[in-house]
C-alpha cells in the first residue's frame, strides 16, 4: 500500500462535475440524436445548437468519461449509451436520469440542511404533499412513472427470471408506476396473469404501456390507494421501489396489508437499493436513504435484517434475501 493519497477526495467531491455533464447530455438527447446521425464537431455543434466555446470540449469530456466515441474526428454512442440512453429504443433508461438533472440535482444543495434538521428538502417542503402534487400534474406524472420505469428496470428483468413463477398463476404489482415490473414478469412467464394496482391517475398511462407491449387482457389496472384500500389479492404481491418512501409505521402497515391479501402459500416480494446488514458496502443504497431524507417526510432504506424482522412481525415466515443487479435485492417472505 503506497503513501496516503487525495485523489479519491478530490474525484468524490467533484464528482457533480462528471454527474452533470452527463446529465447535460441527456437533456439535450445527445445520445438520441447520435443513434441516428454520428457527426462530426461542428455537424453535432449545429444540431444541438451548443456555442462554440464549449462544444468541443463538452464533447470531449464525454469521450474521457467513456460515453463517447470519437473516430477519425466522428462522435458516436459507445454500446451502452446507444442502448440505455437512445429515447427510441425500449432498452433507455434516462428517465430516471431526467428527473435528476431537472429536481434531484438542485435539492441535493440542500443536503446540509436536511442533516441539520432532519427536515426533507423538495417541492413538498412546507406541508405539501409531493405525491399529490406530481399525480396533478400529466406532464410531470409521466415523466415521474418513466423515470421509476427506468431506474428499476434492470431488477424488473431479474426478478421475471430469478423467482420460482412455476409455482404461482397471479401477481400483484402495488405501487406499479408505468407497470414495468408486472410487464416484465409476464413477458418472461406467459402462464402469469397480472395486476397493476395504484391511483388512478396512473391507469392511462399503464394501460398505454402495457398495450404497447402487446400484454392487454392479461394484465390490467385495479384503481386505488394502499393507504386507504385492501391490496388486490394474488399469488404474489411486489412492491419495488416502495417500501422506502414511507416512515417505520407506514412500512409495517403495508406489510400487514401485503399478508392479508395472500392466500397460504403466496408470496411477498420486496426489493429496494437493500443495503448490507454491515452497513458499510451498498454505499448506493446508504445514499438512497439519504435521497429518501431530501425527498419524503419519514422514508428511509433499510437492511435485509429490518425488512425479514418487519415480514416476521406481519406474519410472514421463510424470509430471505436474493441479490438482483447492481444495489437492488429483493427481500421474500411466504404466508403459511
Amino acid at each position: 500500500m503506497g503513501p496516503p493519497s487525495p485523489e479519491k477526495i478530490l474525484q468524490t467531491g467533484l464528482a457533480f462535475w462528471p454527474a452533470k455533464t452527463l446529465l447535460s447530455a441527456i437533456e439535450m438527447e445527445l445520445f438520441t440524436d447520435l443513434a441516428r446521425h454520428p457527426g462530426d464537431l461542428a455537424t453535432v455543434q449545429g444540431r444541438l445548437g451548443l456555442h462554440p466555446r464549449g462544444a468541443r470540449d463538452f464533447l470531449d469530456a464525454l469521450v474521457a468519461l467513456g460515453f463517447l466515441q470519437r473516430n477519425d474526428g466522428i462522435y458516436s454512442n459507445t454500446p451502452e449509451t446507444g442502448l440505455f440512453l437512445d429515447k427510441a429504443k425500449p432498452s433507455y433508461v434516462g428517465g430516471i436520469l431526467e428527473m435528476a438533472n431537472s429536481r434531484l440535482y438542485h435539492f441535493w444543495g440542500a443536503l446540509t440542511t436536511a442533516l441539520r434538521t432532519g427536515e426533507h428538502q423538495n417541492e413538498s417542503k412546507g406541508g405539501h404533499d409531493l405525491f399529490a402534487a406530481v399525480y396533478a400534474d400529466p406532464a410531470r406524472l409521466r415523466e415521474f412513472l418513466r423515470a421509476m420505469s427506468g431506474v428499476s428496470r434492470g431488477a424488473n428483468l431479474a426478478i421475471a427470471r430469478q423467482f420460482p413463477w412455476s409455482n404461482y398463476e397471479t401477481c400483484a404489482d402495488v405501487g406499479t408506476a408505468q407497470g414495468d415490473l408486472v410487464t416484465q414478469i409476464a413477458l418472461a412467464n406467459p402462464h402469469i396473469g397480472g395486476i397493476g394496482f395504484d391511483l388512478p391517475e396512473v391507469a392511462p398511462i399503464f394501460e398505454d404501456y402495457i398495450a404497447a407491449n402487446g400484454l392487454t387482457g392479461r394484465v390490467r389496472f385495479v384503481p386505488g390507494s394502499f393507504f386507504t384500500d385492501d391490496l388486490p389479492g394474488a399469488d404474489v404481491i411486489l412492491m419495488g421501489h416502495i417500501l422506502h418512501d414511507w416512515d417505520l409505521a407506514q412500512k409495517k402497515m403495508l406489510l400487514r396489508k401485503a399478508h392479508a391479501a395472500l392466500p397460504s402459500g403466496g408470496a411477498v416480494i420486496i426489493y429496494d437499493s437493500i443495503i448490507d446488514d454491515d452497513r458499510s458496502k451498498n454505499a448506493f443504497g446508504l445514499m438512497m436513504s439519504l435521497n429518501m431524507l431530501i425527498e419524503t417526510p419519514g422514508g428511509f432504506d433499510y437492511t435485509g435484517a429490518d425488512c425479514m424482522d418487519w415480514m416476521r412481525e406481519a406474519g410472514f415466515t421463510e424470509c430471505r434475501v436474493e441479490h438482483l443487479i447492481g444495489p437492488d435485492s429483493m427481500v421474500i417472505g411466504i404466508k403459511r
